[in-house]
């Protein structure tokens, strides 16, 4: 990887593509699907992201990591779930990551692993785009919620500047 100065993998297959979507009985957002043509998998995002799965690794968070969702989910949640959409649909810098909604955390598939940590990237399918992009969280351990971004590619985009203002 560092010869080819490349974090990423070999490309999926659109039958491989296919066959994840026939496992998880729906069709994946256009920029994730982009994303995963191009890299099956990415290394470090962050330093708190240690990697973007495979597709052979993708699966839906209550699967995957039950422990996650019932941290969220388990105990008083009704005021979280009256979030209004005028609080809830705000995106970028006057996001308040305390405006989420635990009730779709069981309904996100998980895209990516840290282990023995709680950050992780996930993609939201009950909130969809007009052009059938799923919003993108950034849950993580020492936010009081998640950040919420309105595509993969918005969260990927801003995991880039984030990285290019580091340096």
């Amino acid at each position: 990887m560092r010869k080819a100065r490349w974090l990423g993998a070999a490309g999926a297959t659109g039958e491989d593509l296919s066959a994840l979507e026939q496992r998880l009985g729906t069709v994946l957002p256009a920029s994730y699907r982009q994303f995963l043509l191009t890299s099956n998998g990415w290394l470090n995002t962050t330093h708190a992201i240690d990697r973007i799965l495979p597709l052979q690794e993708v699966g839906w968070a209550r699967d995957l990591d039950p422990e996650l969702i019932t941290g969220w989910t388990d105990g008083p949640t009704e005021t979280a779930s009256r979030v209004s959409d005028e609080e809830y649909f705000v995106y970028g810098e006057a996001q308040d990551p305390t405006s989420l909604r635990p009730v779709y955390l069981p309904h996100t598939l998980m895209i990516s692993h840290t282990p023995n940590a709680t950050d992780v990237y996930l993609l939201n399918p009950c909130v969809v785009t007009a052009d059938g992009e799923w919003e993108a969280w950034y849950l993580a351990h020492w936010l009081p919620g998640a950040v919420r971004y309105r595509s993969f590619w918005d969260l990927m985009n801003d995991e880039y500047n984030g990285f290019r203002e580091e340096q």
